[in-house]
């Protein structure tokens, strides 16, 4: 049967929106998800840091994906920090799940776009470590642009910043008129500042046709020390 791009797309949501992991809600398209293990592979990623929880069923995904790695010797301390203004709802899940949780995903309850709360997130990731950082949080203007430049700095040349959900901003990929906008617009500007510059845009990642990221896999190529 053949259909438009945009309507496999639409009938891809609704179907993720009910989707899980280990019993616990995980909103992300398989695709984009494929496209995590290609990353945390190459750059032997030991810390996912999610910016936006939820339900906690991506958080427990990345953690055994790291655990993976670490059964490999590819990494030797897998962990995964999670940021959520509201975490009451991921940990009950996660503790179902795995009452050990907490030894490798560390969840911190804030607002990332304040200052004290995104100190002390980068204050648990070591300088130089692998870190992979994922914004899945309000996919608005301000969120996005807060979490560009609070947390790009944690990530090493070779590493990446995914920025989720730009499809908000892309008219035939909206579903629902109260969506949010302003992630694209947010990675343009960032890119056009000085930090920005030291990252590049992968619009090659987008690799299996359907994604719910355009514009957001967002590669370091230097560091502040190399300019």
């Amino acid at each position: 049967m053949q259909a438009p791009v945009v309507e496999l797309f639409r009938a891809r949501v609704s179907q993720v929106l009910s989707d899980t992991y280990a019993g616990i809600p995980m909103l992300k398209f398989p695709e984009d998800l494929r496209v995590y293990e290609h990353l945390l592979f190459a750059e032997r990623v030991e810390v996912v840091l999610e910016l936006g929880v939820h339900a906690g069923g991506s958080a427990l995904w990345f953690r055994d994906r790291l655990r993976a790695l670490a059964a490999y010797g590819q990494i030797s301390r897998p962990s995964v920090v999670g940021v959520d203004i509201d975490l009451s709802d991921a940990r009950t899940r996660l503790a179902q799940v795995d009452p050990t949780y907490a030894e490798q995903i560390t969840l911190i309850e804030g607002d990332f776009c304040e200052p004290d709360v995104a100190t002390r997130v980068r204050s648990l990731i070591e300088p130089g470590a692998s870190c992979l950082v994922i914004e899945d949080s309000a996919h608005t203007y301000e969120t996005t642009i807060a979490a560009l430049r609070e947390f790009a700095r944690v990530v090493r040349p070779g590493g990446f910043f995914v920025v989720e959900d730009g499809c908000v901003d892309i008219e035939e990929m909206r579903l629902l008129p109260d969506w949010p906008r302003g992630v694209i617009p947010a990675i343009h500007e960032w890119l056009e500042s000085t930090e920005g510059s030291e990252f590049q845009q992968r619009r090659d990642l987008e690799l299996y046709g359907i994604s719910c990221h355009p514009e957001g896999f967002l590669q370091r190529i230097q560091s502040r020390s190399a300019r």
